[in-house]
């Protein structure tokens, strides 16, 4: 039976599944000496002290812990090597790319409208603490211990606490383009089996299109489990149109 190794995986794939790794293995293996990579690549939204323009691409091969970078790397795995021998490389890398700048564009303009939406519930002077270094400082005091009395920075009422957090916690994953992915192979190849829990069979597009609503439902309703589930419809949103642009371009693209 043919076993396809790690090295005979479609170039960018197996550069993807690389990079990702070390990036994780930096992140914990640096974190004992102090140096939080998150904080440096992760993507912050541009009120932050921690802002920097690169982070726009280096979010994306940030993960918060094994789980989330296992399952975004399997499923990385799993559908994109058919989709890069089918596309070649070039197009996958951009497709790969395109939905994961996606997803982060999508979260941040939502993520902007919340903002604006606290901003404009409170009085200058609390914006202006919270955005201060004495809030940033808050905040981080808050990341490396777990709990600080916010009254000693300032921050009172849940309105600046929320403003606090909004302004400073970093997005970081590849999982709006690995949901792009998910899209792309579902829209190539609809009627292909996948087996959920290995063991029911699904058609793809059944999988993709079950996936999409409950991560609209999970958007809705789950405002606080950690996961960016409005990035994921936004690597799907973009995927969508990407692939319909190029079926309409097929003879001008590369």
């Amino acid at each position: 039976m043919y076993r396809q190794s790690f090295f005979q995986l479609p170039q960018v794939i197996k550069n993807l599944l690389i990079i990702n790794g070390l990036f994780f293995l930096a992140t914990i293996s640096l974190e004992s000496l102090g140096i939080d990579l998150v904080q440096l690549f992760g993507l912050h939204p541009f009120q932050s002290h921690d802002f920097m323009p690169h982070q726009l691409i280096t979010h994306l091969f940030m993960h918060g812990d094994f789980t989330h970078l296992f399952f975004n790397m399997f499923a990385l795995w799993m559908f994109g090597k058919i989709l890069e021998n089918v596309w070649g490389g070039k197009r996958f890398l951009t497709y790969y790319i395109i939905t994961g700048l996606g997803a982060m564009i999508l979260y941040s303009i939502v993520q902007q409208i919340q903002i604006s939406w606290i901003e404009g519930n409170m009085t200058v002077e609390q914006i202006q603490q919270v955005s201060s270094q004495q809030g940033y400082d808050c905040y981080r005091e808050l990341v490396e211990s777990g709990e600080v009395y916010l009254s000693k920075y300032g921050i009172i009422g849940e309105e600046m606490k929320s403003l606090l957090f909004l302004y400073n916690t970093p997005v970081v994953g590849a999982s709006g383009a690995v949901f792009g992915i998910l899209l792309a192979f579902g829209m190539l190849f609809p009627n292909t089996l996948l087996y959920i829990y290995f063991a029911i069979p699904v058609k793809a597009k059944y999988v993709v299109l079950g996936y999409g609503l409950l991560e609209l439902f999970l958007t809705i309703t789950s405002s606080n489990d950690g996961i960016a589930h409005l990035a994921h419809i936004g690597g799907m949103i973009f995927g969508f149109f990407l692939i319909k642009y190029w079926n309409k371009n097929t003879n001008s693209f590369y």
